[in-house]
Formats: C-alpha cells, sequence, structure tokens
C-alpha cells in the first residue's frame, strides 16, 4: 500500500466527536466528489462518486452518525482492471436529501443549488477544528501524497478554480504556504515542503502517518548529511593527492635537471622527504623535517620548488 492511500485509510478511520465537524467533512466530500440530482417532479438525490473505499466508508459513516440516514452503496467492478472498483454512495429519499444540503449549505432557502466558497463568512467552516474537518475530507477525495523517500509533494485536485482557492485559503489559515496550479483542464492546489506537508497531516491528524513521514525524513537528512561530507572529504583527498604527484613531478624534473644540491638546504631538505614519502600530508611531512615545520612553512617551501620547476620548464 502506497503512502498516501495509507494516510487516507488513517483518515477515514477519524471519526470527529462534533456533529458540526462532520458536516464540514461531509460538505467537503460533496462538493469535490459529488452530484446532487433532480427528478422531473422536484426531488432530490445526493449522489457520491468514487474509486477509493476510504471515501465511500468515510461518507457513509458520518452520514449514518450525522444524520441517522443510511445511504445505499453499490459497487461495480472495472471490466477491465481487476481490481479496481468504483463506489456510489447514494441518499434517494428526497427528505433526508434536502436534509443534509441544508445542513452542509450547498442548498440556499429558495431550493437553488449553490456553495459559499468564502471562508470568512461560510458557517460550515467557520470554527479551526472544521476547517481541519474540511480539509481532511478534502484530501480524502481529490488529495495525494508521493512517496517520502523519493520526494515531497502533496496535492488537492480540483474541478474548478474557484474550489481551488478556497482550499488554498483554508490551508493558508494555518499559516501554511499552498500554490495553485492548473494542469489538463483541473486546478492542483499543492504544497513542496517536508515540512509543510508535516504540517497539513498534523492539521488533518492523521498522526500515525505524521510520524512515519517524520522517520523518513530523518533518515534522508542523515543520509544526506553523510553524503556530503563524504563527498567533501573525497574532493579534498582528490585535491591532496593531485598536489602531490604535481611536487614530486617537480622535484624530480630539478633532480634530474640541476640537481636537488644546487638547492638551499631547507629546500633540498623538503624534497627529500616528499619523495620519499609521497603520500604524506602536509601536516605529516612537517613534523619529518629538522627540526619540525608547521604546514605553513611546508607549504612555502613545497611553492618554492615549485617556482624553480616552473622556471627550468621554460
Amino acid at each position: 500500500m502506497s503512502f498516501s492511500q495509507n494516510v487516507k485509510e488513517e483518515l477515514s478511520n477519524q471519526i470527529p466527536s462534533a456533529r458540526h465537524c462532520m458536516i464540514a467533512e461531509i460538505a467537503a466530500i460533496i462538493s469535490l466528489c459529488g452530484r446532487i440530482l433532480i427528478t422531473t417532479g422536484e426531488k432530490y438525490s445526493v449522489k457520491i462518486h468514487t474509486e477509493n473505499i476510504c471515501v465511500a466508508r468515510k461518507y457513509f459513516t458520518l452520514v449514518k452518525k450525522a444524520f441517522n440516514i443510511k445511504a445505499e452503496i453499490t459497487i461495480r467492478q472495472n471490466a477491465y482492471l481487476k481490481n479496481s472498483r468504483t463506489y456510489t454512495i447514494t441518499v434517494n429519499d428526497h427528505d433526508s436529501a434536502i436534509r443534509i444540503l441544508q445542513a452542509v449549505k450547498l442548498i440556499n432557502e429558495h431550493m437553488e443549488i449553490e456553495e459559499n466558497l468564502s471562508i470568512v463568512n461560510n458557517v460550515v467552516i467557520m470554527n479551526s477544528c472544521c476547517k481541519r474537518a474540511f480539509l481532511r475530507g478534502a484530501f480524502l477525495s481529490v488529495g495525494s501524497i508521493s512517496e517520502p523517500e523519493k520526494s515531497y509533494h502533496f496535492e488537492m485536485v480540483c474541478t474548478t478554480m474557484a474550489k481551488a482557492e478556497q482550499l488554498c485559503s483554508i490551508i493558508k489559515f494555518f499559516e501554511i504556504d499552498a500554490k495553485i496550479v492548473e494542469r489538463k483542464k483541473h486546478f492542483v492546489v499543492y504544497i513542496k515542503e517536508g515540512e509543510s506537508i508535516v504540517d497539513m497531516l498534523n492539521i488533518m491528524e492523521a498522526h500515525i502517518s505524521l510520524m512515519e513521514l517524520e522517520n523518513i525524513r530523518i533518515i534522508k537528512e542523515m543520509r544526506n548529511t553523510v553524503n556530503r561530507k563524504v563527498n567533501c572529504e573525497t574532493a579534498n583527498l582528490n585535491k591532496t593527492v593531485s598536489a602531490a604527484v604535481k611536487q614530486i613531478e617537480d622535484i624530480n624534473l630539478i633532480r634530474d635537471t640541476i640537481g636537488l644540491k644546487g638547492l638551499a638546504k631547507p629546500l633540498q631538505e623538503m624534497a627529500v622527504i616528499r619523495l620519499e614519502n609521497p603520500d604524506a600530508s602536509l601536516k605529516e611531512l612537517g613534523a619529518l623535517l629538522n627540526p619540525a615545520v608547521g604546514k605553513s612553512g611546508v607549504n612555502h617551501r613545497l611553492r618554492k620548488l615549485s617556482e624553480i620547476a616552473d622556471g627550468l620548464r621554460h
């Protein structure tokens, strides 16, 4: 099971204790993956269509607990994909459908279908806890999270810009930076930062998934830190080896042309010790000199030898 599905599984088992939070979550599910049907006799029904059993189970449970209404469930097997099913949950009774629609504010006093998308005046999501419930229902309906081992990406796909802007505003209410991008005639609300995704899981109250994501983030951060240190040490080692090779080449050139005995005694001693210890560091070379010399002194002598070799090459 994917990480995204694990999150939805956890959220589907989380039933709010307050009825107003249940209504907020029902509102999100209906507005994002539901339909309101009206017959010729002005009879209303509410239908939810989803391929995710978590959404179907959560919606059915919320409707039963919040309104004491038992919805009808239809399951269909995909003819082409054996493991794929579609779930349809329908409230066919007119009075029951009206009760739900009035509670979630998807119908006005004139029996006209409309939704107040503002987060300021919409009584369904007036409270902070209801905003959390709404985001929970929205993620269950149209959300996904990438596998955190690969990348950090949280998104919710909406069919209209108005719905995307509403979700974005609710997320920003919790001081999380969410953005909207258009993709194939849909509007995607997304979050890229790993820390912000952790905060979103906390807001939706997916605490088990939050801990799993945090563990993955810690391991990834440790791995990246180790890799950076290894790369830095490797680069330094390569630099040291390259410098040593160049120094030995310079000393060999001097020895084969003018001879080491023609050098000043400190340079002559430095050249001999470097030839005898090709793998030694500057600090180790300094300790072998008599008297001992610091790294800067060793570097100065080797640079002098290099200048002499360059002069001979020219």
